[in-house]
């Protein structure tokens, strides 16, 4: 009879960054930012492409979608590590 592994994964552990307590607020704030930046600079980016008649060319186009993609990516990934940072809970449940 062979045995297989039985395990059953229900959340990842987040590691992070070795950030000492008295310095999260700092580090909040750094991130929370720097988050705030890349996403208005990326919808400026797209507001742009989209008013100006001479920004539709197909290298705009590009990176119109690079801008979409980076506002997607940052709008997933980044509230969720400021909320791991305020909360000390450093897991995400395997169904998020």
């Amino acid at each position: 009879m062979r045995r297989e592994n039985q395990s059953i994964v229900s959340e990842f552990l987040l590691l992070g960054l070795p950030i000492q307590p008295e310095h999260h607020g700092v580090f909040f704030a750094l991130f929370r930012g720097m988050y705030l930046i890349t996403v208005l600079g990326n919808l400026l980016i797209l507001l742009l492409i989209r008013l100006d008649s001479r920004l539709h060319t197909l290298m705009y186009f590009f990176l119109s979608h690079l801008a979409f993609s980076d506002v997607s990516f940052s709008s997933v990934t980044v509230p969720k590590m400021l909320v791991n940072m305020q909360t000390q809970d450093q897991s995400i449940p395997y169904a998020g």
